[in-house]
């Protein structure tokens, strides 16, 4: 899987705003559901191939309930339920890069049924003539980020509605993580919208990675208020401060409460519309792996508390 990079909204994520949308949410609802904190794997990615039951275990322990996966690292999906099973976490889903799940379909949706997840997540769009992503200075990654035309957007959402479909078969729900490259401007839209709307919230539902979609500029609170059905789970990181004009995908996560983000009124509203699932993930950390899962739990605690 690749390692993403995105960047910010001017204001400094204009809290105040958020402040006020959140507390007209609150006096329509007038008590929070806070969700289990979970944890995208992709955090402990270099701990994972090491001693994957292990690690499992060292989550738990912080306090965390749920996960995310990015990549078994070649363990059947037996192996990884037993592990899960006996650190006492739930694996609600895993992600996939649309390629690879384009080429293995079926088998994806039979490890997925047997490991019992809910979701799989499609981590990345693709396009029909992926010389121009594959060839791109700094490869394929750096080709989605700088490449994509909203003809490839809009042949990415027939993809993903097609799989959508499949997993729906058996008892799955498609999802899509954004990056910040679906927020860029193609005329007076975006990948996203092309995304939205070519494909029904039956087949595909987002789960909306808050650090990267304000580092797109996006307001994750008017996301939620705008796809309340669609919108079902959230990717939670904190961003540093980054000089003005640093591209989206150049910004820098850090742990959660050391950074720019205020994720009370995020949270806030999300715990009213129809999130399911909140993951904590760092692409980057500052601190030792195990003291930034720590800061991160408390961080996240604090809120659900407050």
């Amino acid at each position: 899987m690749n390692t993403t990079r995105r960047g910010f909204l001017k204001s400094t994520l204009a809290a105040g705003a958020w402040a006020a949308s959140s507390a007209s949410v609150r006096a329509l609802v007038p008590t929070a559901r806070p969700l289990p904190i979970g944890l995208q794997l992709f955090t402990v990615r270099n701990q994972l191939p090491k001693d994957f039951a292990g690690t499992l275990d060292r989550i738990a322990a912080i306090g965390y309930t749920e996960v995310e996966a990015a990549g078994f690292f070649g363990h059947s999906a037996t192996s990884v339920r037993r592990m899960m099973a006996h650190a006492g976490l739930k694996c609600i889903g895993a992600h996939y890069p649309l390629p690879n799940l384009l080429k293995a379909t079926p088998q994806t949706i039979h490890y997925a049924k047997t490991l019992g997840l809910s979701y799989i997540v499609c981590s990345s769009p693709w396009s029909p003539h992926p010389e121009r992503l594959l060839k791109y200075p700094g490869g394929a990654w750096a080709g989605m980020q700088h490449v994509m035309t909203l003809d490839d957007w809009k042949w990415s959402a027939e993809q993903m509605q097609r799989i959508g479909e499949q997993c729906r078969q058996a008892g799955l729900q498609l999802a899509y993580h954004t990056h910040t490259m679906g927020f860029e401007k193609h005329g007076d839209t975006t990948g996203f919208d092309v995304l939205l709307k070519n494909t029904t919230t039956q087949m595909l539902v987002i789960e909306l990675d808050c650090g990267w979609a304000i580092a797109a500029g996006q307001h994750p609170v008017e996301l939620l208020h705008k796809y309340p059905k669609r919108i079902q789970m959230l990717h939670v990181k904190d961003m540093k401060k980054m000089p003005p004009g640093t591209p989206p995908w150049k910004y820098i996560p850090t742990e959660l409460g050391r950074g720019t983000i205020n994720y009370k009124p995020i949270l806030d509203t999300a715990f009213r519309t129809g999130v399911k699932h909140v993951f904590v993930e760092q692409d980057d950390i500052d601190v030792p792996i195990w003291e930034a899962l720590k800061i991160d739990y408390a961080y996240m605690n604090r809120i659900d508390r407050a």
